[in-house]
């Protein structure tokens, strides 16, 4: 028997879609709102990893795409009043979260990114995406660097896999900073609830946050129920999480699991050892969805007055080529 596979051009919301099929996975993928992946299921059992911007949801996405899929942070989460210095030069980003008078989450998130190539053969169905972040972008005022970004959805038996990569093609060696808002469906499966539910997240200490959401430097000790997160046996709605934390540091192990019980299925998110830190999100314990964010460094990582080696900052030289593989799968 055949698998069913595709790669091919659709709607999703009305929108411009890639979709992708390989087995039992299917995958959505939106280039012109972001590149953002923003759905990947088991069809068979009707499993929905990723919280989709679908129906009701859809306008709040469309104003701000940041709770739904998996959209691009560059550079990730907050800087104080925008502001910070690299090599003698000083970047003033935009403030665009006033209760805080920082900047939060950079400006890839809502750009549209071109359509490289799509197809599917026995093996697998994947899409390609990439974005020329260049003196055409907005973004390019604020950091004027010219970088290529391209992320490649792979869907095939294994799950489904992200490759990313940045390659820097300006003259001058620039700060390099990514993350994902990655928005998760706990429960995932129809008919399951909360209570079926252990998850677990490679998080190892916890950074203290200023009143501004800002870490102060200083390292807290894990709570109870974060412990049981770090330990795989967690409930991601234990109390209302915006936190920050260092990656556990388990070479290959850096990823979130959610364990369903009843239905004896455990989800797998592989953020891969490129990414050094966490942030914790669940939108004040909702009980439906949360975010599990892999960052390449800290919140505020040029600001902080850590070494690099501690906050993750990445010297990306003129000409360097920066890649990372992340994956979504079952077992």
């Amino acid at each position: 028997m055949m698998t069913k596979h595709y790669a091919k051009q659709g709607t999703y919301e009305n929108e411009p879609a890639i979709l992708l099929k390989h087995g039992s996975y299917s995958a959505i993928l939106l280039p012109k709102i972001g590149g953002n992946l923003i759905s990947f299921r088991d069809d068979d059992r009707d499993f929905r990893f990723i919280r989709e911007p679908e129906g009701a949801d859809w306008p709040a996405f469309v104003n701000k795409p940041m709770v739904h899929g998996v959209p691009v942070l560059f550079p990730p989460n907050r800087y104080d009043g925008g502001t910070f210095e690299f090599d003698g030069r000083t970047y003033r980003f935009p403030v665009n979260e006033p209760e805080t008078g920082n900047h939060i989450h950079g400006f890839v998130y809502e750009s549209e990114w071109e359509v490289v190539s799509y197809g599917s053969t026995e093996q697998a169905s994947a899409v390609t995406v990439r974005l020329h972040f260049d003196e055409k972008h907005s973004g390019f005022a604020y950091f004027p660097h010219r970088i290529t970004l391209s992320q490649t959805f792979t869907l095939s038996n294994e799950g489904l896999k992200l490759h990313f990569e940045a390659v820097n093609e300006s003259a001058e060696a620039i700060p390099f900073m990514l993350g994902f808002h990655t928005s998760v469906n706990a429960p995932f499966a129809q008919g399951s609830t909360i209570e079926d539910l252990e998850c677990g997240i490679a998080i190892g200490e916890r950074w203290e946050l200023s009143g501004r959401m800002l870490p102060t430097g200083r390292k807290l000790p894990l709570s109870e129920g974060e412990l049981l997160l770090a330990e795989g046996a967690g409930n991601p709605y234990f109390e209302s999480l915006d936190n920050h934390y260092t990656a556990s540091g388990n070479v290959g192990d850096n990823a979130m699991t959610i364990y369903d019980r009843r239905v004896n299925v455990r989800f797998v998110y592989e953020a891969g050892d490129a990414y050094k830190h966490w942030m914790v999100y669940n939108a004040a314990a909702n009980g439906k969805f949360f975010c599990p964010e892999p960052q390449t460094g800290m919140v505020n990582a040029p600001n902080v007055g850590l070494p690099a080696e501690q906050t993750g900052l990445i010297r990306l030289n003129p000409g360097e080529r920066w890649t990372a593989v992340s994956r979504m799968y079952v077992e």
